[in-house]
């Protein structure tokens, strides 16, 4: 009789609907690329599902295109560069850092072999074509601010959006850039071609602050601030899944994390994704707070090169928020 009860019991239990998920779109601007990697890595640890989320994760081929999707309220959320938030309010956009996944940029300027010791000097870059994922990406703001730092205005060289992996590859190899900033797993097969050389590293707080004259806070998820007010259990819950995996992160080494990720994001070189992210794993938040002084000192990088801050007051606490990220780590 009590088995029969039992079986009886996990019938029902069985029978019962699933609880009911709370689906959430989120961009990223290149989901392949390793300053993103958080975001693919949650969804494959189960931490989202976890937390009780559908969680969509779309692909967008720059920082710039994720933003647009964001404001046209065709996602939830954008996997994207903090200085967004900074960009976006000057032009009366109010859109809100919820966790930080990166304390560094991640990027790496690569320049023609044949030319890397003059090229390796922003100053140098005067008439030269340059390339970024994106215009208006973050790419963009960095490769202005690296030339503004070296004494260069704006109409002093072309940007070129050449996006990255493949088509960032052949604008090199083709001589359609001098120069150009990406990131992992791109930058690793550009050294393997030969075809490039680094010339600016920033995937580390220690190097961003030679380069950038501060630091740079980058990666991270943001989010439409009258969206987030209004859904804030269900922002919770993201940031909650986010921290998880920001931890998972700093206790795996560069191999079981890729063990983690979808094949094909190897682009054929498992050897190559790994050892790109050993060189930048230094980049990556252990908690998903936003460093200390990070908001002004983005500012001001930015308002180096960028007309569209000139004479304007940015409110930077409502660029990001601390209060999902320090109830998440509260938490674990």
């Amino acid at each position: 009789m009590r088995r029969l009860l039992a079986a009886t019991f996990l019938a029902l239990l069985s029978a019962l609907p699933a609880a009911a998920q709370t689906p959430l779109k989120i961009m990223v601007g290149g989901i392949d690329k390793q300053i993103y990697l958080p975001a693919r890595l949650a969804a494959q640890l189960g931490y989202f599902k976890e937390e009780g989320l559908d969680v969509e994760l779309f692909n967008s081929t720059s920082g710039s295109q994720a933003a647009t999707a964001l404001l046209a309220r065709e996602v939830q959320g954008v996997v994207g560069f903090y200085d967004h938030t900074i960009d976006l309010q000057s032009k009366g956009k109010f859109i809100t850092d919820v966790v930080q996944f990166a304390v560094a940029p991640g990027e790496v300027v690569l320049v023609k072999a044949a030319e890397a010791d003059k090229l390796k000097d922003p100053a140098n870059w005067k008439g030269q074509a340059l390339g970024v994922t994106g215009l208006g990406s973050a790419t963009d703001f960095l490769t202005r601010a690296l030339a503004a730092k070296a004494g260069l205005k704006n109409q002093d060289y072309t940007l070129v959006p050449v996006g990255a992996g493949d088509t960032f590859l052949a604008a090199m190899q083709q001589g359609k850039i001098a120069s150009g900033m990406t990131t992992e797993p791109t930058v690793q097969r550009a050294l393997k071609s030969g075809s490039a050389k680094v010339a600016i590293d920033l995937r580390s707080p220690d190097e961003t602050r030679k380069a950038l004259g501060g630091d740079y806070p980058a990666a991270c998820l943001y989010m439409d601030r009258g969206w987030m007010e209004a859904n804030k259990p269900t922002v919770q819950k993201v940031v909650n899944a986010m921290v998880k995996t920001l931890k998972w992160m700093a206790t795996h080494s560069a191999d079981e994390i890729a063990d983690k990720m979808p094949k094909d994001y190897y682009a054929g070189e498992r050897d190559l994704y790994v050892q790109g992210l050993k060189d930048g794993k230094v980049q990556y938040s252990v908690d998903g707070l936003m460093p200390d002084g990070g908001p002004e000192s983005v500012n001001k990088i930015l308002a180096s090169f960028s007309p569209n801050l000139q004479g304007k007051t940015i409110d930077l606490s409502k660029t990001y928020t601390t209060e999902f990220v320090v109830k998440a780590n509260a938490g674990q």
